[in-house]
């Protein structure tokens, strides 16, 4: 039986188009209800990749949540520890440490409950009012990273 590819939803044009309008308003000093743009370096081509995120806290720690799976943001912070979260002028280095997916559930619930309205589609039926077994069974579809900031 072959192996599957992990999840990971691609953005439509529509979607790709938005986010770089989020990432231009965060470059620029203008953060959409605590957005930032992240900054990664990236695997292969070794250069700073930009994504707008949602940087989640939860239980006093800071977390990147990767609503459409397995993303190249996300292969880069794997092969990088860390990158930079970028307010206008205010840039913050930070290192990443990825959480494995029995941690992951009550971080996701919190996540689902503050940015819901925006990713619910990409969690499959997953809310933030869904079971804990259903977030654990979630969990490998969605990376978490738990970020420390440079102070």
């Amino acid at each position: 039986m072959p192996e599957s590819q992990p999840y990971y939803l691609k953005g439509s044009p529509m979607a790709i188009r938005l986010n770089n309008v989020v990432g231009w308003l965060a470059r620029h000093g203008f953060s959409l209800l605590g957005t930032a743009e992240m900054s990664v370096r990236g695997r292969k081509s070794g250069q700073p990749q930009r994504i707008p995120v949602n940087p989640h806290t939860h239980d006093g720690a800071q977390y990147l949540v990767s609503a459409r799976g397995h993303s190249h943001w996300v292969r880069n912070m794997r092969a990088a520890g860390g990158g930079e979260l970028k307010v206008g002028r205010k840039v913050r280095g930070f290192t990443a440490a990825e959480i494995p997916d029995h941690e992951k559930p009550l971080v996701l619930r919190t996540y689902l409950e503050r940015w819901g309205w925006e990713v619910n589609q990409y969690f499959k039926g997953v809310t933030a009012r869904s079971s804990d077994e259903e977030l654990l069974a979630a969990a490998p579809d969605h990376p978490v990273f738990r970020i420390t900031v440079e102070k």
